[in-house]
């Protein structure tokens, strides 16, 4: 019985701390609004990562594009550039307004990660990047490349048969996984993708058809992340890429944000204190989302407004930085069981390397029911005639919760955006969808009610 007690006398004193976890137990959408977002300035003082550290990371890319130019052939398009189109949705954003009776105000964008280059998700950013650094600095290591060279060299059996006795291992819901898989065989390493349960069948099949290792656990992410770091550990010549602590993957996204302002640049839209930008990006253990809101706020800093988005099972980034414990708390920790549709977003437990660097960065965090996910689904195909998958509508749903939610409201009167509405311009993550095979595509399709 005591314990009973002591153990209801803790609940109320959390849920009086943190009154919103009542609702995310409910698995209820919330949008919140994090009490630390400070102004830049103060921000980045915290941070020890600068504009220059993503500068080397697109430089890095550079000089891998005529390599990737000649193992992929549908980068030289882009002379061998990893980047995707940012569209305005016209039709997709009057049927929103429409259907969740909202009136969303400015530019509704999309950045199409769904279309980038050889993997098909936002991963094609971070995961890709990682890879590339880690292969150039083993091949300049042992002097067979100097960063003068043209990297095309890279591209043949010399470089494949050195890169095949180096091991990459990997822990991923999904797209994590086969961003790496597809480039690190595509190398010539040896590469393990651990995969969490919910990891969608088609990924696995995709990852193994490019001769890449899938290692299947019944557990979540978390549990396919130490797996896969401890098969590293045990191999001198493997390399684990840590989706939770990698500064190089975070890196590796920030380099989107310098490609997202000349693309705003060439469609004359403006961003500054009159013409404020507001961003929506899904987030699993939040690694693509924190790099791409980091090189936003570097180039942006006050005018720019990051929002993650989470699945109302998932919402493990939201919890971190509410509690301010980060990485020290799960979902699983309040009942939450983790399990959604949303498979890229499937993580019970943030990065604390990403939680602690935006802690003062991020505007905040929403969540979104599955159904909701399906329902953006098919009105964007319906509306644009672009595909995502599930995970990926998780940004669509920002510029309604914020223009719906009284939290949303308040948070544009306190910072003095009501007013700019008209001049706003909403840009939505679209972090994945071209790789999912056409039935996969139907049945999801199929799961959205009409808009």
């Amino acid at each position: 019985m005591e314990g009973n007690m002591l153990e209801n006398k803790m609940i109320a004193q959390r849920n009086k701390e943190y009154p919103l976890l009542e609702e995310l137990i409910k698995n209820e959408e919330v949008f919140w609004v994090n009490p630390k977002y400070a102004d830049f300035e103060e921000a980045i003082k915290k941070v020890d990562l600068t504009e220059e550290d993503i500068k080397e990371a697109e430089e890095r890319l550079k000089r891998f594009a005529p390599y990737l130019m000649e193992a992929f052939p549908e980068t030289k398009s882009t002379e061998g550039v990893i980047e995707s189109p940012l569209i305005k949705i016209d039709t997709m954003k009057e049927n929103i307004n429409k259907k969740y009776n909202v009136d969303i105000l400015g530019n509704l964008l999309l950045k199409c990660d769904n279309d980038l280059p050889i993997a098909g998700s936002i991963k094609a950013r971070g995961g890709i990047y990682e890879v590339l650094k880690h292969a150039e600095d083993l091949a300049i290591e042992h002097n067979m490349l100097s960063i003068k060279d043209n990297y095309a060299i890279i591209h043949s059996e010399e470089f494949k048969s050195f890169y095949a006795t180096y091991s990459i291992a990997v822990g991923s819901t999904g797209n994590l996984g086969l961003s790496i898989g597809i480039i690190s065989a595509k190398l010539g390493f040896k590469v393990t993708v651990h995969m969490s349960s919910d990891a969608k069948q088609w990924k696995k099949d995709l990852l193994r058809s490019k001769g890449v290792t899938v290692m299947e656990y019944d557990s979540d992410y978390s549990k396919a992340v130490e797996k896969g770091r401890e098969q590293s550990e045990k191999d001198p010549n493997s390399y684990f890429i840590d989706d939770e602590n990698s500064k190089n993957l975070f890196l590796g996204y920030g380099v989107a944000a310098y490609r997202v302002k000349k693309q705003l640049d060439e469609m004359k839209i403006l961003v500054d204190e009159k013409h404020p930008l507001f961003v929506y990006l899904p987030c699993g253990v939040g690694g693509g989302p924190g790099g791409v809101a980091f090189g936003l706020k570097l180039l942006y800093k006050n005018h720019v407004h990051c929002f993650f988005a989470e699945p109302t099972k998932s919402p493990c980034m939201l919890i971190g930085l509410m509690t301010e414990l980060h990485d020290k708390v799960s979902v699983q920790d309040f009942g939450i069981d983790n399990i959604t549709d949303a498979d890229g977003l499937a993580v019970g437990r943030p990065s604390g390397f990403v939680g602690k660097t935006l802690e003062e960065m991020l505007s905040g965090v929403y969540t979104v029911k599955d159904q909701e996910l399906y329902d953006l689904l098919r009105g964007l195909v319906d509306n644009e005639d672009i595909f995502l998958e599930p995970s990926a509508l998780a940004g669509m749903y920002g510029p309604i919760q914020l223009f719906k939610s009284s939290l949303g409201q308040s948070y544009m009167a306190k910072h003095d955006l009501e007013d700019k509405s008209k001049n706003t311009t909403h840009i939505v993550w679209g972090t994945g969808g071209s790789l999912v095979p056409e039935e996969v595509k139907k049945s999801y399709y199929l799961k959205g009610n009409k808009m």
